[in-house]
């Protein structure tokens, strides 16, 4: 009998250490358990942060592409308009070389004419040059009016009616007739050496407009008196030469005054 009583207490004590150990072990198990349930909360909360930040940093990227593709976008279409702009522009340079061209040919075919239609006469009594895109024909005092006067002598008139058939020939030539005197002051009919320079000027555009009917639109007179000197004052010489009537031919600019206003 107290045999089989020792027997059940070690029996008995045999299942109540395999209890414990089986509810330390559920405890532990459950104890891990709870611990990886808060690690996976937590991590799963780190990896739900760092989404937020990668969808953030991507949202940045999509936004930095756009941009970046806009400026690129604006950017080849600023290069595209400077270079329709470089292209306009040379070919306005152009453009406008090929007429300065045909400006510089027209003003030698016209210096050519009116040398031709004046040839006979001295280099004393006329020049014909080219400078400044125009034509200057340079009458001297002797060859066109008596000393002090303003009336066209009758040499001056052949030469002016020579004049007269290129332009009639030319009627796009602007024409500017400049009346130049010495500096020895005028002690006759005229006021001073502004209305003789002057009134040189106008018998002249009254000879070429009345007699030979070059268009009185074309046509301008202007007095210089002696402040438009080609040589010095100083010496006989110089102021014969000074003492001078000069028509100045402008061939028509209008295509280029219209090519610079663009």
């Amino acid at each position: 009998m107290k045999r089989n009583f020792s027997g059940l207490l070690v029996l008995a004590i045999i299942l109540l250490l395999s209890s414990c150990v089986a509810k330390r072990k559920l405890l532990d198990a459950q104890m891990q358990y709870r611990t990886l349930q808060n690690d996976s909360s937590l991590m799963a909360s780190k990896i739900a942060g760092q989404q937020s930040t990668i969808n953030k940093l991507q949202a940045d990227i999509d936004a930095l592409n756009k941009q970046n593709n806009q400026l690129s976008t604006d950017a080849s279409n600023k290069v595209n308009s400077l270079q329709q702009n470089l292209q306009a522009q040379q070919k306005r340079l152009q453009d406008l070389q090929n007429l300065l061209d045909q400006q510089r040919k027209a003003t030698s075919e016209l210096k050519n004419k009116m040398i031709n239609a004046l040839v006979g006469y001295s280099d004393s009594d006329l020049t014909v040059t080219q400078k400044n895109g125009k034509v200057y024909v340079s009458l001297s005092e002797k060859f066109l009016f008596p000393s002090g006067s303003a009336v066209v002598n009758p040499a001056g008139k052949e030469a002016l009616s020579k004049l007269a058939n290129v332009l009639t020939a030319n009627p796009d030539i602007a024409v500017t007739i400049e009346g130049h005197t010495d500096s020895i002051p005028i002690r006759m009919k005229f006021e001073d050496n502004w209305a003789l320079s002057t009134a040189r000027a106008t018998s002249v555009v009254r000879i070429l407009v009345n007699d030979y009917k070059i268009d009185p639109t074309k046509i301008i007179a202007s007095g210089h008196a002696w402040f438009d000197p080609v040589d010095t004052n100083s010496t006989p010489e110089g102021r014969a030469r000074n003492r001078r009537t000069e028509i100045i031919l402008t061939p028509n600019l209008d295509q280029i005054y219209k090519l610079l206003e663009q």
